[in-house]
């Protein structure tokens, strides 16, 4: 039986995983389908959780019985999530052993409310990893200054943790430097460090749809021949992909240098980069865009499903990103030529990253309020 173009690509050397859960996914039967057509792994979010609780009533008698029972607001969001983790976890479980630990993980994020509060993220990560209690579970922790070092002390608890709400090179950098500060703090307290494992999420499609509004707003500036703003506009979609290319290039650096090399031989894994915001959200670009033109080696995607399922039916694999980085930082040096600094945007979604995690967990503690009839 010929092989779908989601096994292919992990046998190419990058794994897919689905960036979506819900219950009913879980429960019908789909999830499990989809992994027997090469899916490998799952993620999730505050936003991901909102829309699977709101949608729908299959929460509807877990969130009434454990109101009946005393519970809290958040004590209800925390059942039902784990919940839905454990029963992913478990799908996946046969994956997890498979790949020898590589892939097979579900990640939950820890409270968004906690991004810029360092002990108290520290301590969630590890109530969490208690209450969830399987393997193949990553804890998500966002890449800002006061979260790299609950990065770095989770990782040398023997936590696995998923790095999220990454856009810039020097993010993707600090993040490496903590995962390796980790390891080493690990290996220091006598932990088996080739059990754990570790993603950087980096953001894609975001950073083209910023830098996209930034051009399209100098192109319509009224001082511009028609030649200048034609090469203005030439550059629209390709900011996200040039700036992935520079941090995929930094983690091939990283992750063959000597510091790295040798921790491994100590059994530590590398911290595979993760490509996440990866659906088309400009439908004058293809549907795969952010799948295709990421395609390298030792690295995951998580996509939408139905990006994973367009994927499944035109997508071609043939690597994308390679260690020749001239292009993606022509690419970047010609936009900051026009005024337009990508780490400036960058450092901007991160901060609307934080906010609008922050809002998707309020609606979700809300809308579960509203179901115990409180509101």
């Amino acid at each position: 039986m010929a092989k779908t173009t989601i096994e292919q690509l992990a046998e190419f050397g990058q794994s897919v995983w689905l960036d979506y859960i819900s219950r009913s996914l879980i429960a019908s039967g789909r999830l499990h389908d989809m992994v027997t057509l090469g899916l490998r792994g799952m993620t999730s979010n505050p936003t991901i959780f909102d829309k699977a609780v709101s949608s729908g009533d299959e929460y509807e008698k877990q969130v009434q019985d454990q109101h009946r029972m005393g519970k809290s607001t958040f004590e209800i969001y925390d059942d039902l999530s784990v919940k839905d983790i454990q029963d992913a976890a478990d799908v996946f479980q046969e994956v997890y052993e498979n790949t020898n630990g590589l892939d097979g993980f579900v990640s939950l994020e820890i409270n968004p409310k906690l991004a810029y509060k360092t002990t108290e993220t520290i301590e969630e990560g590890k109530r969490l990893t208690k209450k969830v209690n399987r393997p193949n579970v990553m804890f998500k922790v966002p890449a800002t200054n006061d979260g790299y070092e609950a990065i770095e002390a989770l990782l040398g608890e023997g936590i696995n943790v998923n790095v999220t709400l990454i856009f810039s090179v020097g993010q993707y950098r600090r993040t490496a430097e903590a995962y390796l500060k980790g390891m080493r703090k690990l290996l220091q307290n006598k932990g088996d460090v080739s059990a754990v494992r570790s993603v950087a999420s980096v953001f894609v499609s975001r950073v083209d749809t910023a830098v996209d509004n930034l051009l399209d707003e100098l192109a319509n500036k009224k001082e511009f021949s028609d030649t200048t703003k034609k090469k203005i506009l030439s550059f629209r979609g390709k900011a996200a992909v040039a700036n992935a290319h520079l941090i995929y290039r930094a983690y091939a650096d990283i992750f063959s240098g000597h510091e790295f090399r040798q921790l491994q031989q100590e059994g530590v894994n590398p911290q595979r980069v993760l490509w996440g915001s990866t659906g088309t959200k400009n439908p004058a670009y293809s549907d795969i865009k952010y799948v295709s033109e990421l395609i390298a080696k030792n690295t995951v995607n998580t996509v939408p499903e139905h990006t994973f399922e367009a994927f499944m039916d035109h997508g071609r694999v043939k690597q994308a990103l390679t260690p020749d980085v001239t292009e993606a930082k022509r690419i970047i040096e010609s936009l900051r030529a026009f005024g337009i600094d990508v780490n400036t945007v960058c450092n901007k979604l991160l901060t609307d990253g934080v906010i609008a995690f922050e809002q998707s967990f309020d609606s979700l503690l809300s809308t579960i309020e509203k179901r115990t009839g409180k509101t």
